[in-house]
């Protein structure tokens, strides 16, 4: 180990010691006279691919057998996809009046959870009960940043670890009075950035309004691994659907141009290109000792939306071989394909899918969700298919890709599915005590690491090669 490594572990761990406190760290709590479990809603950040959603509705039922057991009213159970026909629910804030208004006057305690968090009924009344509802409580799983991240725009750049959000894995809670005054807020002001990108900060940094709003607190029993008393735990965010998909039945197309052949394409080569089937590189001209195909389209300083519809044409086209999965992927991203494919058996080819890491753009106000594609964007050839068929195209070659294929699939009624394994940035820009680092599928950009080392450390995974 490198006395660099060295320094930057006794870093990390300093930082995680401030970052997790004590268990009791800033809490005001004494004991409720009863919380019954009928005053807690838990609300599942479901989605409407039908692999999530049934997933939700077997979590929301093993909920409601456990209180069933208990012999006590049950929680209300939401499913955050059914709560509204707009999709941008998902980003939970534009959701706060709604849970206000149906639930705000019965409800004490507001619980969000993943599809995959388990949630123990009894002990999550316990660790409420701890709290005075009828003040303003957000609690959860800390979490903080190490060091200054791009993906939170450099929030609290001179103190990373000084603010706290919650691990959206273990769940975190708001108390009524809390969510009533954010869902008053949200009635009557408008966001400070147009665009949703790291859901549980981006929600932290609303709670805490500059300061007058109140911060996380830390609550042991959030759990991800299980431990004593825990409320919460958490499976995986890299379900076990089955075999793997076969290597033959997913097209994978790399945007690369001249300028990035020699270092960024060498890389591919050099770490996840061999376990593709099928694999184009295309660029602005013609390279036969790559090989790389010229689209006909010339190559754009910023978005490459002309470059990606065509590669959807050509995927639909004669001239590449017929699979069920299109993965689209920049010359920096760095992937693990048979991750990919473990991931790709949940979800049927038939239906509409696109897949990755999910942002928003402007959803307070109807706007629209998309795959980011620094992390890759899988899509299915039935969302290809539909997408094509519709007309919808770009405004200009440079025009952000990954954003109007968002725009296009929301205005046809597709649905964005998210998978937190996919990343936009790399491993050094999140914090590491993420669940969705230790099975990632995806990470971007090649600059200040290396990127073979990168790819050694977090994505090749020998136990999951098969020749499928």
């Amino acid at each position: 180990m490198s006395h660099r490594d060295v320094i930057k572990g006794f870093k990390l761990f300093t930082v995680l010691l401030l970052c997790l406190g004590s268990p009791v760290d800033g809490e005001r709590r004494t004991e409720h006279t009863h919380l019954g479990l009928d005053e807690v809603v838990i609300v599942v950040q479901s989605q409407r691919n039908s692999y999530h959603a049934r997933r939700a509705t077997q979590r929301k039922e093993e909920i409601l057998q456990q209180a069933a057991g208990l012999g006590q009213p049950p929680p209300v159970v939401l499913l955050l996809h059914e709560l509204s026909e707009y999709e941008g629910v998902w980003s939970i804030l534009p959701a706060l009046p709604h849970l206000s208004l149906t639930n705000g006057p019965s409800a004490m305690w507001f619980f969000f959870i993943e599809e995959e968090t388990r949630v123990t009924v009894a002990a999550l009344g316990q660790v409420l009960q701890r709290y005075q509802a009828h003040e303003e409580w957000f609690l959860g799983r800390r979490l903080c940043d190490v060091e200054a991240s791009i993906i939170h725009h450099y929030a609290f750049s001179e103190d990373p670890s000084s603010f706290g959000y919650p691990d959206p894995a273990a769940g975190w809670a708001l108390s009524a009075p809390l969510l009533r005054r954010l869902a008053d807020r949200m009635l009557h002001e408008h966001l400070k950035s147009d665009f949703t990108i790291d859901l549980s900060h981006e929600i932290a940094l609303y709670i805490l309004e500059e300061g007058n709003g109140p911060k996380l607190t830390a609550v042991r029993e959030f759990c991800i691994e299980s431990e004593e008393n825990c409320a919460s735990t958490f499976t995986s965010y890299l379900p076990d659907c089955g075999e793997p998909v076969s290597r033959r039945d997913l097209f994978v197309a790399v945007k690369t141009w001249h300028k990035f052949h020699s270092d960024r394409v060498s890389v591919v080569k050099a770490t996840w290109e061999k376990e593709a089937e099928f694999l184009e590189y295309y660029s602005d001209v013609a390279d036969d000792s790559i090989p790389t195909i010229s689209l006909g389209i010339p190559n754009t300083e910023r978005g490459h939306c002309g470059k990606t519809f065509a590669i959807l044409r050509r995927f639909l086209s004669d001239a590449v071989p017929k699979t069920d999965w299109l993965l689209i992927v920049d010359d920096d991203t760095l992937i693990s394909l048979p991750r990919l494919r473990r991931l790709l058996r949940c979800y049927d080819p038939k239906e509409e899918v696109s897949l990755g890491e999910r942002y928003g753009y402007g959803l307070v106000q109807n706007g629209y969700s998309y795959i980011t594609g620094g992390g890759g964007m899988v899509l299915s050839r039935a969302a290809v298919s539909r997408l094509l068929s519709s007309g919808c195209s770009c405004y200009s070659d440079d025009a952000p890709d990954d954003m109007v294929l968002g725009r296009c699939l929301t205005s046809l009624g597709v649905s964005i599915t998210h998978s937190p394994l996919f990343h936009q940035a790399r491993p050094d820009d999140y914090t590491n005590q993420l669940s969705s680092l230790q099975q990632a599928v995806s990470f971007h950009k090649h600059w200040n690491i290396d990127p073979v080392s990168v790819y050694k450390h977090w994505l090749q995974d020998t136990q999951l090669r098969d020749e499928l």
